[in-house]
């Protein structure tokens, strides 16, 4: 009998010892618990979602799951998951006939970026990711992919117009902003798809602005963008987008010895894009102003300034009196009048007097100035479109 009282003795003792082990550990946590809802600025409310001490419901998920996250970390997150549905990872290819069975091979030539334009399926990227492509394809954020096909493309500005045919809900053209109010130190990031690596983003500022650079046709794309925000292979056609999550320009080119990042990334800047696509859209190229004529090459000549090799029939040009190379009666050849300037623009290559046209639209009236038989003179014409 006493040994069974000794049992439920210490029966009873080791069991008060173990409940008083579990009440105090559970008091514990729970002013753990509250101590760090109070660090954290949240509550809880009666149906068990989190609230932030200003009255706001918390937290998307993502918020919950990670509450050490800062506010600045928070909102770049909400930044990518907003605009990575827009962005794009679009594949090339194109097409052999092999030489012995005749056979039609698909070849994959490259890949890049893009992002939607519109709610009508147009995605912009750079033409050097379209250019040698014979077959495009276009892979969207949910892994869904469509062939495109190719709207237009303007080499001298480095753009492409593709489309694809998609659910609406698939379609989600990023919101714009303007660049001609960017500030040289401001936040940036960089959304696409470097070395195939789809739906990165990158971060960095504004390096600097009005920098040049050159197309693969040899012209210049002018205030173009600088960022150290990382831009490799695969990123070209992606968005540039401001902390409001807003597209300020497309990333083109990288500096880079060795073709990686090296901290020095170009982008074309939204202004330009904007007055290139539409174009692009409607008419399949940009409808820049003409003289009608067509220049010599500047090594065929010494003079400073855009000669002129012919003169189209019925065009500005030909209206006010201008004249490209000739031969006398004794079969030499003249020279064509050299143009030295547009209105205040100097110019002094075929090279200048192209880009100098791109600051005017169809219908301006334009003051050139040109040298015929090394005498100086000045005429007034009406530029016209591309017919």
């Amino acid at each position: 009998m006493k040994i069974v009282q000794i049992l439920i003795g210490i029966i009873l003792l080791v069991g008060g010892y173990t409940i008083g082990i579990s009440f105090s550990a559970d008091t514990k946590i729970t002013e753990i618990s509250e101590k760090n809802s109070e660090e954290l600025g949240e509550v809880e409310d009666s149906s068990g979602a989190f609230m932030n001490t200003n009255g706001s419901k918390g937290a998307e998920k993502i918020h919950n799951d990670n509450p050490r996250l800062n506010q600045n970390e928070l909102k770049v997150i909400d930044l990518f998951e907003a605009a990575a549905p827009s962005a794009v990872f679009i594949t090339t290819s194109s097409y052999a006939q092999s030489y012995y069975s005749f056979d039609i091979t698909e070849i994959p030539k490259g890949s890049g970026t893009g992002f939607m334009w519109d709610d009508e399926g147009h995605i912009v990227t750079n033409f050097h990711v379209l250019e040698g492509g014979q077959k495009f394809r276009v892979t969207l954020a949910d892994q869904s992919s469509y062939e495109a096909k190719v709207v237009g493309y303007e080499p001298s500005k480095d753009l492409a117009v593709l489309k694809i045919v998609a659910p609406s809900d698939k379609i989600k053209a990023l919101p714009k902003a303007i660049s001609s109010n960017l500030k040289v130190g401001q936040s940036v990031y960089a959304i696409g798809n470097p070395f195939g690596f789809d739906q990165t983003l990158t971060t960095g500022v504004i390096s600097a602005l009005g920098r040049e650079i050159t197309a693969a046709n040899g012209r210049k794309i002018y205030d173009v963008i600088q960022t150290d925000a990382a831009i490799n292979p695969g990123n070209s056609g992606g968005p540039l987008l401001n902390s409001s999550g807003e597209l300020i320009a497309v990333n083109t080119a990288i500096y880079s010895p060795t073709g990686s990042y090296s901290g020095i990334g170009f982008s074309i800047p939204v202004d330009v894009v904007s007055k290139v696509v539409p174009d692009l859209i409607e008419f399949g190229q940009v409808q820049r102003p003409i003289m009608g004529v067509r220049f010599m090459d500047d090594s065929a000549f010494y003079e400073k300034g855009a000669m002129i090799r012919n003169v189209s029939k019925g065009g500005p040009a030909a209206k006010a009196g201008l004249i490209g190379v000739q031969r006398n009666q004794r079969g030499q050849l003249l020279a064509g009048d050299i143009i030295t300037a547009i209105n205040q623009t100097t110019i002094e290559s075929r090279l200048e007097m192209e880009e100098a046209l791109e600051g005017y639209k169809p219908n301006d009236l334009v003051t050139i100035q040109f040298l015929r038989k090394g005498e100086k003179y000045k005429v007034q014409l009406e530029l016209e479109s591309i017919k």
